[in-house]
């Protein structure tokens, strides 16, 4: 990354931070909002199951897998168009 501009590395840092930021505000929805909402939310059911009960065990799982690879696939993105992605 030492041969590109002083710009170019602010701006991979920028939309960096600003991915990561997104990343962990959709973590921490469904790692701790939602398990705070979960009494409330069983007062519906899905599949049988109360509904606060198959978002904490089923979704926040499915959710933490798709944020892994989508933090990765755009990360790379990120990296590739600063130039600084792995070739």
């Amino acid at each position: 990354m030492s041969d590109i501009s002083s710009e170019a590395k602010t701006r991979h840092w920028s939309r960096t931070r600003g991915l990561t930021i997104l990343v962990l505000a959709i973590w921490a929805i469904f790692a701790f909002i939602l398990p705070w909402n979960a009494k409330a939310l069983n007062e519906f059911s899905f599949l049988g199951f109360p509904l606060g009960y198959y978002l904490i065990v089923q979704g926040s799982l499915v959710v933490f897998v798709v944020l892994i690879f989508f933090q990765n696939w755009r990360q790379d993105t990120i990296d590739d168009e600063a130039g600084v992605g792995d070739e």
